[in-house]
């Protein structure tokens, strides 16, 4: 299974000379403050709101793990989408879209693909630990309750996935890669970033380390489609289907869990031992190759395919 890189190559060549390295610092930091900057606009109004409306005081805490609380911290990932545009617009005299991939479009096929493809594999991990802890409860959600929330909290999580993705693997990525050649800088560097934000106190070192290796294989996973396909759609669907998997459907965080229909073991409780968390590490990367497989391989129904510009579009 070989990667024809002729995709990537035209991607990583696109950024123009105003994309240079303390731009690109420059640049992270505008995404970072505007990012902060929504984050605690949104949290005081909706810890305003929340506080407003409960008898009883619950801490912040309480509030964090409501479904106001999820649904404000997804709304904070507009701040990211708002400071790439100013990055891109006015410090690198670019167009937002030029971070989606060589045609400045996303790739719906791509995005299809990537979506159904984690959604199978979810499934399957879903399976593997369910085999390894038989721990679910029905949520506390009703069903209609679900169904009024479900697009709402879809379309915010692709609001925070795609976010993610613009960042990562496209504004950092891109970047990187039009600045230096090896993989270990432009591939390894957004990677190691992105697993390091999901990192939890809460949990104990043998569940944060198992958490963050399945992190980094899904990075890798992420990264690879990007590079294979010089767009970042498979990676976009890729990642909103893992991440509507633990909202909507199974969650594995008490954090989280507000609008998920079934509530498993939560990863940051007590009594999970050393050879849980090494299954459970191998379950996660073990998914993660094979969504690769599903993707990347040349006879898969969803294998994803490489983009090339329109050759109007260059003439």
């Amino acid at each position: 299974m070989t990667i024809d890189p002729a995709a990537f190559e035209r991607y990583r060549h696109s950024p123009n000379a105003r994309t240079t390295l303390p731009r690109l610092l420059l640049g992270t930091g505008i995404v970072v403050f505007f990012w902060a900057a929504i984050t605690v606009a949104v949290l005081v109004g909706g810890t305003y709101a929340f506080f407003a409306w409960q008898a009883a005081p619950s801490g912040m805490q309480g509030f964090l793990a409501s479904p106001l609380g999820i649904l404000t911290a997804l709304v904070s990932f507009a701040g990211i989408w708002i400071g790439l545009w100013v990055a891109m617009r006015w410090l690198h005299g670019e167009k937002l879209s030029a971070l989606l991939g060589n045609r400045r479009r996303v790739s719906w096929s791509g995005f299809v693909k990537g979506l159904i493809a984690v959604l199978i594999t979810s499934f399957i991990s879903e399976i593997l630990l369910y085999l390894l802890q038989p721990q679910i409860a029905r949520g506390p959600i009703s069903l209609s309750s679900w169904l009024l929330f479900a697009i709402p909290i879809a379309a915010l999580t692709l609001l925070q996935t795609s976010s993610e993705e613009l960042l990562f693997r496209g504004y950092l990525l891109r970047g990187l890669a039009s600045r230096f050649k090896s993989p270990f800088v432009w591939a390894l560097l957004p990677a190691l970033l992105f697993t390091s934000l999901h990192w939890s106190a809460s949990s104990s070192p043998a569940i944060n380390a198992c958490v963050l290796a399945s992190i980094a294989a899904f990075a890798l996973l992420l990264t690879l489609v990007v590079y294979a396909t010089g767009n970042l759609g498979a990676a976009l669907g890729a990642h909103l289907g893992n991440n509507l998997t633990g909202f909507l459907l199974i969650s594995h965080q008490e954090s989280y869990n507000s609008f998920a229909l079934f509530n498993a073991r939560p990863l940051e409780g007590p009594g999970w031992a050393t050879s849980d968390a090494v299954l459970i590490a191998f379950i996660g990367i073990a998914c993660s190759l094979l969504t690769i497989v599903l993707l990347l391989y040349p006879r898969s129904p969803l294998k994803v395919a490489a983009e090339l510009p329109d050759r109007a579009s260059t003439a």
